[in-house]
């Protein structure tokens, strides 16, 4: 590999400010993953198939807006030499938009109230749109170096783990200590963590380049985003199979995301065990954020990536056992999961960028870096939202009685199978086709280095 240079060699605060972020982008892919259907099945009274309508719906728009939004990225880089202004009004309506979900008024009845959480949500993930897409695409700016991007993500990474465990195990903690009234105990959460939000993105937003560093061209329709989007992915083939694993991947993982809750009240029968399961999954996840990093310079990041999903794969499989003997030794796989974990985040997001500049060093003209960074948000959003979408599913088809704040119910044996084959056996049987299709990507280091050198 040739020496790097100076404008490859990122700064300590280049790669602090850009991992804060993920105190933004982790948490919003955190807690409305963890409580929402939640919030809407057992506080107000909404049924599981239509929470999880409202879910998804929500994330169909966001998938809708990604490929534009990357183009209007692309566009602000060259017109102004900087992606940051799409951040920042993400970064300010965001906080605003998350408090609103959660702040559905009294006795208006569950259709207003299902209304209600689905345009306030559909609002907040524009907001986080506007600055997820660019955010994607500014590793393969701001360094050139292969070996630099995986130690960005890394750290991104860490900080990842950390937001998911700040807001999934400090979220139910927070909403806990209003036990007579859930309601107001959700809105309090809300506007905890909106300003950890509100100040992840803001912070990260202040990384951006300010400068072009390649050409984009003016103007364009939105259908033409559109078109650049389904062309980056019919030419790329290894950008299809990364994007379809980490797909599959997203979808597994937020469909264990979203059973968490019902795990931690069902079958351990402890609402709040869903802390200790947060920790169990996100503190060996820290811990090998960066061992994945020394992985992945010795093996490769392909074949690191393809190492730490099997371990994924290994944890669900144990955990499937939960069908038949539920109990607190889920603790164990769950640990294993979140080391994988940590691997499955850092490898891939560390090799979009070196696949962007592998396509931008062989196509050549414009800088297509939005263009790349919309779809894949497109993809990861429709992999996490899906996996609300297939829990409440599960739910509606099992028989789960939804309920409202202070109504105790008792839950059919049927559904408490459905929520423990939606923790293991759904995802381990997603990890394992997420394996297919990574076998399908054959970029390798030297062929990234080749193109950069």
């Amino acid at each position: 590999m040739s020496r790097m240079d100076a404008a490859s060699k990122l700064s300590r605060g280049q790669v602090t400010r850009y991992a804060i972020g993920s105190l933004g982008t982790g948490g919003f892919s955190t807690l409305p993953g963890l409580v929402l259907v939640y919030y809407l099945t057992d506080s107000l009274g909404v049924t599981a198939l239509a929470a999880g309508i409202i879910v998804t719906a929500a994330k169909i728009w966001d998938v809708l807006i990604d490929p534009v939004i990357g183009g209007i990225s692309d566009r602000a880089f060259g017109r102004t030499g900087t992606r940051r202004g799409l951040m920042v009004i993400g970064a300010l309506g965001l906080p605003i938009a998350f408090v609103l979900t959660f702040a559905v008024p009294g006795g208006i009845g569950d259709l207003a109230s299902a209304l209600w959480v689905l345009v306030a949500f559909m609002l907040a993930a524009t907001c986080f749109s506007l600055f997820q897409v660019p955010y994607i695409a500014l590793p393969a700016e701001l360094t050139s170096d292969y070996r630099e991007r995986t130690r960005l993500l890394t750290w991104r990474v860490v900080l990842l783990t950390i937001a998911i465990l700040l807001f999934g195990a400090g979220g139910p903690e927070i909403r806990a200590l209003f036990p007579d009234d859930p309601r107001l105990g959700y809105l309090v959460m809300a506007i905890a963590a909106a300003v950890v939000l509100g100040v992840g993105l803001y912070v990260a937003s202040t990384v951006a380049p300010q400068r072009p560093l390649l050409p984009v061209r003016p103007g364009a329709s939105i259908a033409t985003h559109y078109r650049d989007g389904i062309a980056v992915l019919r030419k790329n083939q290894p950008f299809r199979a990364l994007l379809g694993t980490f797909m599959l991947q997203g979808l597994a993982t937020g469909l264990m995301l979203a059973a968490a809750q019902y795990v931690a009240r069902w079958i351990l029968h402890d609402e709040t065990a869903v802390t200790q399961l947060f920790v169990a999954l996100i503190a060996p996840a820290v811990l090998m954020a960066p061992v994945w990093k020394r992985i992945a310079d010795r093996i490769g990041k392909e074949r690191a990536f393809r190492l730490a999903s099997a371990a994924f794969l290994v944890a669900t499989v144990a955990l499937a056992v939960m069908v038949w003997a539920p109990g607190w030794w889920i603790v164990a796989p769950v640990a294993l999961a979140g080391s994988a974990y940590a691997g499955m985040q850092t490898l891939p997001m560390a090799m979009l960028p070196d696949l962007i500049a592998h396509d931008h060093t062989k196509v050549g003209g414009d800088n297509r870096s939005g263009v790349f960074s919309g779809v894949w948000t497109a993809g990861e959003t429709t992999g996490m939202a899906l996996g609300s979408t297939v829990l409440a599913i599960v739910l509606a088809s099992t028989g789960y009685i939804e309920t409202t704040a202070g109504v105790e119910v008792i839950q059919p044996n049927l559904a408490v199978s459905g929520i423990a084959v939606s923790f293991s056996i759904l995802p381990a049987a997603l990890m394992l086709l997420s394996l297919v299709t990574l076998s399908r990507y054959r970029l390798r280091e030297h062929d990234i280095i080749g193109t950069s050198t």
